[in-house]
């Protein structure tokens, strides 16, 4: 007969008895089984832990490997840095040299040297004789194309005044009266002489003139030249109004240098006097470029 206790325990349900010694044995075989777990989970844990510590190691020889070389690298560079910094000492001694005695000529021409403009630039503009100059203002576009009594609406980001939307305005608002006389503000061709619906211009000249510019002139009342057209600075092309997308007559008019907007105030305001102004505020349009090819087209003519 097998030892137990037995207890007994009496309640309104009736009696209940408890083998103790079968209780234990269950009890022992759960801790047992618990043990083997928690044993096996342990040992995944160390398995584990064992290979991320042979990543990082892998890791850390790989990085100190690549400092290394990197270290190594560093060190030619600053060689080479340090070889360049005299020949560059050399390079700027020279072009001091050069752009002091540049100064000197300027001086003596009466031109006042442009501080923004490279050594190239100023070069090209020294070049530049009374007669080139106003050959310059003729064929790039320069002064007021109406009477000048001041702008409405400046060049630049602004709430459109007919869509109440924020908008880049691409030109300016030039107040004037209806009918006020439109000119041209350097020779060029009439690429368009007509209402244009798409823009919201209204009746629309498009004049193309020399070196990539081009003058918008919009909300015309009347019309004056035709498509094709050649016309010399100062020419009558049109009357100012209110035509398209506008809430009152002006003149709204852009100038571009190859489809890329510039603010016209600066044109407007350039004349000999003033000369060198327009290359010290307009930065978009690369005017050693532009002088250059002035240059070379006179040479052909001679």
């Amino acid at each position: 007969m097998d030892k137990h206790f037995t207890i007994t325990i009496h309640d309104e349900n009736g009696v209940k008895k408890f083998n103790v010694h079968k209780l234990l044995k269950k009890l022992f075989f759960y801790f047992l089984a618990l043990l083997f777990v928690l044993g096996i989970f342990g040992i995944a844990v160390i398995v584990y832990l064992n290979h991320s510590v042979d990543v990082i190691e892998a890791k850390k020889a790989n990085l100190q490997k690549a400092y290394k070389q990197l270290a190594s690298k560093n060190l030619a560079l600053q060689i080479d840095m340090q070889k360049t910094h005299v020949k560059l000492f050399e390079k700027k001694k020279e072009l001091e040299e050069v752009s002091d005695s540049l100064s000197e000529i300027e001086e003596l021409m009466g031109l006042k040297p442009i501080a923004s403009t490279n050594l190239q630039e100023r070069v090209n503009i020294t070049k530049l004789t009374s007669k080139e100059r106003a050959t310059l203002l003729e064929l790039i576009p320069n002064g007021s194309p109406v009477e000048y009594h001041g702008i409405t609406s400046k060049f630049g980001r602004r709430i459109h005044p007919m869509r109440h939307t924020r908008e880049f305005h691409k030109g300016i608002d030039l107040k004037a009266k209806r009918n006020t006389p439109v000119y041209a503000t350097a020779d060029g061709i009439v690429e368009w002489a007509a209402y244009h619906k798409r823009s919201g211009f209204g009746n629309l000249i498009i004049l193309v003139h020399l070196y990539g510019f081009k003058t918008y002139f919009a909300h015309l009342k009347k019309i004056v030249v035709k498509s094709g057209q050649f016309v010399k600075k100062g020419t009558l092309i049109g009357y100012t109004g209110n035509s398209g997308l506008s809430n009152g007559p002006h003149l709204h008019y852009e100038i571009r240098f190859i489809q890329r907007p510039l603010n016209p105030y600066w044109f407007i305001k350039w004349t000999q006097k003033n000369y060198n102004q327009i290359f010290e505020k307009e930065k978009k349009v690369p005017w050693s470029s532009v002088l250059e090819a002035m240059n070379q087209i006179q040479i052909v003519q001679k």
